[in-house]
Parts: structure tokens; sequence; C-alpha cells
């Protein structure tokens, strides 16, 4: 096999290998949903040879939504890898869901990609281009992610590639718009009366050839007499933006001068252009036609990534320390140095179990191998945000992802990317390193979910298989975070938006088999007195064998806020035995812990003990404990019990032209704007102090009100006073047994 890659020959599907880095290529597909990046993996399959017939998304059979919820919903819900060989080298396309939910999911194939095809379509125009998609290229450019575009939908009636490239530039370009440049122009066949033009083939820009596809197959043509004057513009503008990011200062001079470049030359720097991320060529691509072996651009495409792309080796290496957080030498993309490798996703298959993708950063993973398993260390702050899990492992079989099958593999070198099955307890982000000299690799970040989902059991069958199945959904998706939250005893899965809320629950039950009921999400709230109060706790039985005898006097007054509850001791004379005061108190705390007039834990109080009455045989400690108890309820019922609700400290992060919309929206949940502050890329970073209960929404409310473009974060801060005519209507659900607040 040497160093090259190669598909298995004469079987479509089949799992191309690779023995070194310089031939691997892994490649991300990013974009908003329905603008074509599972037709277009579709369709470079097809042209690779890996697959005989494209799929279709509407007919549920494509290689990569192979998923059933995918299939159901016809749109990406996971990260999908589809292998590819091409040119002796093997490219493996990360498919990524374009929803905003399961971006999750797209952190994971950024993480073992080394270069990005952002995939935009013209059919939706300028909406083509979301919020989401410029915040992941802003991210690929602060590291110097390669990256390239693909104009997909160009076939759909009133598009416009002229407006497309603008519209890339706009957005893509930043202060460089010679930096995106199309490669190619394409041919559209004669409009119909719909205004319709089909998509006929494409003209190089640097050949000067057309592309014909008209006949089903790919043939070279010259270009027709009346392309001369727009194909002479859009080639002298591409080669003086490739000429311009050339390591060769004469270039440009010997251009200027009217000196004809070569085309060898300009495609060696328009290649190493790419492969530095200083130039990001557009594309344009369609699906075969129906008996077509190849899609338009789709040749195209794959030769831009063999030659354009870097290979891993190019990369810059994960920072790793040790699992107790010191710095480590960053890992050598080596087939032959020490392993380390890193769990990118995770999912559970019902008949293999956990299978885990992995992306090799040094070293080679063999089945068989004794490794190192560590997961989940220390953070930024030195906190473990989850306990740390180390473990000495076996790997299991490695294979190579195609949809639904897994083809075996002999080894996965540095740089590439492998299925493992049964890998122990692997949870995404967990790295694997060699068994005597464990490392751990930084994690990559992922937004903090905030949209809460209650869950129960839907019967006493369920209640046994519930906790499992949440904690193999939190071990597949870092994006999801699990609280069983002590005051209102719900378990409650924090999830990223509504489509992820739904995802989550159809795993449950379709994956794990686990009936679950969704519940109104419960804000913690507290009781406190409103003004200084008095009880008397009477607890007296004669009733026949030992009596139970205790009467205890307390006067309770609040307290400033945080206080908690403080209990003193004011007897005098004995009135109470001194053995027995602790058990008043003890009685106290319980009830407060209970709860009083709507049953929420009671908070920032003293509670005096002032006097009582104790029996020389029948008083005991838990009469004195139930005497105690009915002291704080009797209290509580001649004085008015305020509601505390939890506020939370909130920063909105949106762009200017939002900002009024958003302190509006927050004024009207009851939000105390605190501060602004400008921030970079034209946007406001917005605080303010706002009810938990106001909020329980916002994660959907802030997505639709700045139109995708806007995140936020929140943190406890303390709790308030609810105000009384909320208060009420809150004790009035509660009352109906509405879960209410």
């Amino acid at each position: 096999m040497g160093d090259k890659a190669h598909a298995h020959p004469g079987a479509a599907g089949g799992a191309p290998t690779a023995g070194h880095p310089s031939v691997v290529r892994n490649v991300v597909l990013v974009g908003p949903s329905g603008s074509g990046k599972t037709t277009l993996v579709e369709a470079l399959a097809l042209t690779a040879g890996a697959v005989n017939r494209a799929g279709r998304v509407e007919d549920g059979a494509t290689v990569s939504d192979y998923d059933e919820i995918e299939q159901r919903r016809r749109r990406s819900v996971q990260l999908s890898l589809v292998p590819v060989a091409w040119d002796g080298c093997k490219i493996n396309l990360l498919d990524t869901p374009g929803y905003a939910d399961f971006v999750g999911e797209l952190r994971a194939g950024l993480r073992a990609a080394d270069a990005a095809l952002f995939v935009v379509s013209a059919a939706q125009e300028a909406e083509s281009v979301a919020a989401t998609t410029r915040a992941v290229w802003e991210e690929c450019a602060l590291v110097g992610m390669p990256r390239a575009i693909v104009v997909t939908h160009l076939d759909t009636a009133r598009t416009s590639f002229d407006d497309m490239i603008r519209i890339c530039a706009e957005n893509f370009g930043g202060e460089d718009p010679d930096a995106v440049l199309p490669l190619y122009l394409p041919v559209l066949g004669p409009e119909g009366a719909d205004g319709h033009a089909p998509l006929t083939g494409l003209t190089g820009l640097l050949s000067r050839r057309i592309l014909d596809h008209s006949s089903g197959e790919r043939t070279e043509l010259p270009p027709a007499p009346d392309q001369d004057e727009p194909l002479r513009a859009a080639r002298d503008r591409l080669i003086e933006g490739i000429i311009a990011e050339s390591e060769d200062e004469s270039l440009m001079d010997r251009y200027l001068g009217g000196e004809d470049i070569d085309v060898t030359t300009l495609i060696g720097d328009l290649e190493r252009a790419v492969a530095r991320g200083s130039f990001h060529p557009v594309l344009t691509a369609a699906p075969a036609a129906e008996g077509a072996r190849q899609g338009i651009g789709t040749v195209e495409l794959l030769e831009l990534i063999t030659r354009g792309f870097p290979t891993p080796l190019e990369r810059t290496p994960p920072v790793v320390t040790t699992p107790s957080g010191k710095p480590r030498p960053a890992p050598v993309c080596d087939p032959d140095g020490p392993l380390v490798a890193e769990v990118v996703k995770t999912s559970s298959d019902p008949y293999v179990g956990r299978v885990s993708l992995v992306r090799v950063f040094s070293g080679t993973l063999r089945p068989d191998d004794s490794v190192h398993l560590c997961g989940h260390g220390l953070d930024a702050t030195g906190h473990a945000p989850r306990p740390c899990h180390e473990a000495e492992i076996r790997v299991g079989a490695l294979t190579s992802p195609f949809g639904r099958r897994q083809n075996a593999l002999d080894r996965c070198v540095a740089g590439d990317l492998a299925c493992v099955a049964r890998l122990g307890e692997a949870e995404t982000g967990d790295t694997l390193s060699p068994a005597g000299d464990p490392v751990l690799i930084e994690p990559w970040s992922t937004p903090d979910p905030l949209l809460p989902l209650a869950v129960r059991a839907h019967g006493k069958a369920d209640e046994d298989k519930l906790s499992q199945g949440l904690a193999r959904l939190v071990a597949e998706d870092p994006t999801l975070r699990l609280e069983q939250n002590p005051d209102t005893g719900q378990v409650v899965l924090w999830c990223l938006g509504e489509a992820h809320q739904e995802v989550a629950l159809e795993r449950l039950r379709n994956r794990y088999g686990v009936q679950v009921d969704a519940e109104p999400h419960r804000v913690p709230l507290r009781e406190t007195f409103a003004g200084p109060a008095a009880g008397r706790g009477r607890h007296v039985k004669q009733s026949g064998g030992h009596g139970q005898f205790a009467i205890c006097e307390i006067e309770v007054e609040p307290l400033p806020p945080g206080s908690g509850i403080e209990f003193v001791d004011k007897v005098v004379g004995g009135a109470v035995p001194r053995q027995f005061i602790p058990s008043v108190e003890k009685g106290v705390r319980a009830q407060a812990a209970k709860g009083l007039a709507a049953g929420h834990p009671l908070v920032d109080v003293r509670v005096t003990l002032v006097d009582g009455k104790a029996h020389s045989v029948d008083s005991s400690d838990a009469a004195f404990q139930t005497a105690g108890a009915l002291a704080l309820r009797e209290a509580a019922s001649e004085s008015r019990i305020r509601l505390l609700e939890p506020v939370c400290e909130v920063s909105v992060l949106v762009p200017d032209d939002y900002v009024g919309p958003v302190m509006s929206d927050l004024s009207g949940r009851r939000g105390r704007v605190v501060g602004t502050e400008q921030s970079a890329g034209g946007r406001t970073l917005v605080r303010a102090e706002v009810p938990e209960i106001e909020v329980g929404r916002y994660a959907v409310d802030l997505r639709s009100l700045s139109h995708g473009t806007g995140r936020f974060d929140r943190a406890y801060a303390r709790h308030e006073a609810m105000p009384p005519q909320i208060a009420d209507r809150v004790r009035a659900e509660q009352a109906n047994g509405s879960p209410g607040a």
C-alpha cells in the first residue's frame, strides 16, 4: 500500500485507506440548513466512485443522513463521516448539520477537520449566509483554517451568480474582498417560462475552457464568442487576486508590465494561497443528472481539495497537558510517534454498542492496542466541570464508516479518522494516549445549553432505564447538560433549542427504549417572612401507653438576603430542658426546608426560642421536633409570607442594529439593564439582571428577535422578593395543580 490511499476495487462504498498523513485530506462542510451540504457530499461520493447512484435527501436515501431521526425529519442532526478516494488521496468529508441547535456537531467537525467548505445556496439569496455561518467563518479565520466557498442551487429560478459572489465577498471577504473570487463561471442553458435556466456547465477562468455537461458527460469546449468580455474581466480580477497572494514579489510587476503569466505558475500560487488560508476560491456545484456519473463542478471541487487544501502535516497541533494540567510538548503528526488521539463524536449502535469516532493527531492506532483513556480534566480556571475519568483499556475493532456500514481497518495513522467500537466508557472529547504516558488534549469550546427540558419516566418500568439513557445522551453530546435539581426534584436536561430537545426525546424513546414525558420546568423559589411573627407549638398526646408532651414558643424575624436560617436560644429557667433545645431547632429547620405557604424552602429568618414546657416522663426528642415545626407553621399563619425568585445576571451579545429591541425585550421581562459595552465586529454586549422565571425560553426568543445573530450567557445572582401580583398568580397556579414556577 505504501503511502497511497486507494478504494477497495469493485465495491462502491468501500473503505479508502491511508498509509501516511500526506495523502489525507480532512474537510468539514459548513452552511445553513437547506444549503445543500448533504446533497453535495452525495455528489462528490458519486464522482469519486464511492457510490453507484446518488441518493436524495427527500427520499432519506443519502449516505450521510442514515439515522432514523434524520430520515424522518429530512435534515441532518448529527456529524457524519464519508471517506472517498481521489487522485491517490483519501478525503474524509465531514457533513455537519446546518441548524443552530446542533452546533455541537459542527464544533466536532471543525475539530476533526483541517479545512472547510462553506456551502451557500443561491436559492436562499441573502439568507444563504446565516449569522451562525459567519461566526464559524470568523472562528476559522482566527486559527488560519483554509476555506473555500461552494455555491449551490444556481439552477433554481431567479438566481444570480453575480449576486452570490457579491454576498460572499461582503460576508466572507472582510477587509479584502479580492480574497474571495470565483475560479469558474456558470454556463446556463435557455431560460424557460418559469424563469428557470438549467446549469449546463462551467467555464474555467484560468484554463479558458468550458466544462460542458449538457450531454450527460463532462467534455471540454472552447468558450463562445459572446463570453469573451465577461470571461476576460473575471479572469483578470482572479489573476490579480492570485498574484497579490504570491510569494514571488516580482510577479505583480511582470503582470502589470503586460507579461502573460504561465497558468502553471498561477495554479501553484493559488494552491499555496488556499492552503495558507489567505485566499478563498468560490466554486459552483450541482448534483448529477439522472443517469450521469458526475455532477457539475464535483471534479473541480475534488481537485481543489486534493491539490489546494492542506494535509494534516500542516495543521497546528492541539494543546496537550498531563491529566493534572501540567504542560506537555505539542504532538507531532508522525505515524511513528507516540499516540495522541481524540474522541470527536460518540454514538450508540443497537447491535455494536457505543461507537467512538476518533481523530488521530500523532502515532498510529491499531486494533488490540492498550491505551490510556482520559477525559474531562482541569479547565482553564483550574476547575473540573465533570469528574476526571481515567482508565487503561484495550482498543477494539477499527472501522471506517460509510453510512450504516462499517468497513474494517487494520490501522489508523496520524491525521486520519476511524471509528472504534466498545472503547470503554469513552465520551466525546476524551483523549487516547500511551498506557504508560497519559496526556490530555485541551477541549474545544461548546456553547452553554440554556433551554431547560424537565423530564420524568412515563411508567415504573422506565424509571430504572431513565438515568442510564440520560447518561448516555450526555456522554454522546457535550452540548447537553444534565441536572438533578435538589429544590424542585426535577430531572432537567439543558439543551440548545427546541429542535435539540425534540431529538433528545426521540433518542431516549427510540434508541434507548425509555418512554419519557416532558413537563414544565419549575424555577426554584424561596419563602421568607415579611415581618416579625410569633408562634406556639403544642404537641400533647395522652392516649394510652407512653404519652408525648412538648410545648415551645418562638419569635421569628426577617434577616437580610443570604442569611439563611438562624436559630437562637433565649429560654430561661429551664422551661425547655437543655437536651431538647437541639430538638426544637431540628424541627424548625425541617419545617423550613419543606416550606410554609407555598411549599418552597424558607430562608433569611431568625427563629428565637423564648419559652416552653416539658414533662418529666412524656417529653422526648421527637415530641419537641414536632412542636418546633408546629410553632413555625403557626407563626407563618399569623404573618405575610413573601415569595423569593432567583435573579440571573444576563449578558447578551448582539449586532448593534438589535440593541434597542433586545433592551426593550429585557425590560418587558422585568429586567434591569445595568450597562452596555462595545464589542468587536459591530456588536454590543448588553448586561442586565432578569428574574429567572422570565428567561426560561430566552434561548428561543433571542434567536427569533435577533434573526439568529445574538447569543447570551446567564449566571445566578441572588434571590429577590417577587412582586405581589405575580406571587399571587404563582400561588393560584400551584393551588390549581399547575406546576407554575
